[in-house]
């Protein structure tokens, strides 16, 4: 960033010193041609003034201006054109100068002037013409520097001016690169400390953006940590449990009237087991960035209808009264991750549900929005829980969840399919009532 606030400072000099020496020769020519043309004109009233030209009987050969005029030419024209004197040139070899713009203008306006162009010498010639008493025309013409003559010879003097102004530039760039940059870099140290403020206005926006990502990075990094040993955890207790029995199944240390029990019980800790790896899958797939979903217009309480014929062997094994009510609605959704989404809050209601309770699933359109609720008697969520009911492995009643299967990952998948659903869930629960869980799509 400095080399590119060096490089910009000198390129905005450079380009100011080119612009301002354009300038001021294009300004100054303007000045220098005025005063040409002035100067030309004082001449030519001052020969016209000394009698030499008031008639075109004079001998032309005792006109001699070469010696007082060295810078000058002077060309006295007659009224049809052809040059009757001439300083430099011998007037009859010239040829009729009737053709000439000042000419022209002079007969016609008493007074005439052009700007020639040498493309040889680099030169201008002024000409200045004026009529006369006697109709003939006096003309002055003097070579000056062309516009590129001009700036050229200064371009030597720009030369240097630049060569100053980069060196000079290159200093404060430098200088102010450090000054500019230092309080960015001593910000970066401090994105940890939320009371630090930015070093100016402009980056108080970012400051508190880079804040907002820092913090979000290390809660991110937190989680993943806190997961990580979680599901360690959650995976060694079924395997300490399978490999625990398999070792007395193996060491003959168990009865024969022991063995379908223990049989029972690994087969209970591997299907555990699998359910894990099964639900740690899902999430680490709704984890991964970038990942395509495919959507497509499903209707909502037909998918519920197909969870519920899924689900109500398990609920009537509980002894929970499972109904569904509503009609069809229509939603742009994924219908693998709908199943999932309902398929979890009713597993999650029934399991969390006493003998003889009542699960309830909804589907209907409130406000124009389609609407999922799921309703139960069960224990119910204090409220000083509710906000870490969607954790991982977070669990309301441990006990119970383990006993009847849960992995604390159901609803942790369910806020990930709400999210990518751009929908929002709500939970309204009181201990020994129940809850309600309401998707709104």
């Amino acid at each position: 960033m400095k080399r590119k606030i060096n490089l910009q400072l000198v390129a905005i000099a450079i380009l100011a010193v080119m612009a301002t020496a354009i300038g001021i020769t294009i300004v100054y020519y303007g000045l220098f041609q005025r005063q040409i043309r002035q100067d030309l004109m004082i001449n030519a009233k001052m020969l016209r003034d000394t009698q030499y030209f008031s008639s075109t009987d004079i001998d032309v050969d005792s006109v001699d201006l070469s010696a007082e005029n060295s810078e000058l030419r002077v060309t006295w024209i007659d009224g049809d054109g052809t040059v009757l004197y001439d300083n430099d040139v011998d007037a009859a070899k010239l040829e009729n100068h009737m053709d000439r713009p000042e000419i022209r203008e002079a007969f016609e306006t008493g007074e005439g002037d052009a700007v020639r162009k040498s493309d040889t010498l680099n030169e201008d010639t002024y000409y200045y013409a004026i009529l006369l008493t006697n109709s003939t025309v006096l003309r002055i013409a003097a070579n000056a520097q062309s516009l590129l003559a001009v700036f050229l010879s200064v371009m030597p003097v720009i030369l240097l001016i630049i060569v100053l102004i980069i060196t000079v530039c290159v200093i404060l760039s430098f200088t102010m690169a450090q000054q500019i940059l230092a309080p960015i870099e001593a910000m970066a140290d401090h994105l940890e400390n939320a009371d630090y403020d930015a070093p100016y206005k402009e980056l108080e926006p970012l400051a508190r953006k880079l804040k907002s990502q820092h913090a979000d990075v290390l809660a991110a990094a937190k989680a993943r940590q806190d997961f990580t040993a979680n599901v360690s955890h959650e995976l060694k207790t079924p395997l300490t449990a399978i490999s625990g029995y398999a070792d007395l199944l193996q060491a003959g240390m168990v009865e024969e009237k022991q063995k379908d029990h223990l049989y029972g019980e690994i087969t209970k800790n591997a299907n555990r087991l699998l359910s894990l790896i099964n639900d740690i899958i899902r999430l680490s797939e709704f984890d991964r960035a970038g990942r395509e979903l495919t959507f497509e217009q499903i209707d909502l309480y037909g998918i519920a209808v197909e969870c519920m014929d899924n689900l109500k062997v398990n609920a009537k094994q509980r002894e929970i009264s499972l109904t569904l009510e509503g009609n069809p609605c229509y939603i742009n959704a994924n219908p693998h991750m709908m199943r999932e989404l309902i398929e979890n809050l009713v597993q999650n209601a029934i399991r969390y549900s006493n003998a003889g309770g009542r699960v309830r699933v909804i589907v209907d359109e409130r406000g124009g929005k389609v609407t999922l609720a799921v309703k139960d008697n069960g224990i119910g969520i204090p409220a000083a829980e509710q906000e870490r009911i969607f954790e991982r492995f977070y669990r309301v009643d441990k006990s119970r969840s383990k006993a009847t299967g849960g992995t604390g990952l159901g609803l942790a998948i369910v806020k990930h399919i709400v999210e990518l659903h751009d929908a929002k869930i709500s939970v309204d629960s009181s201990p020994g009532v129940g809850t309600t869980m309401t998707v709104i799509f």
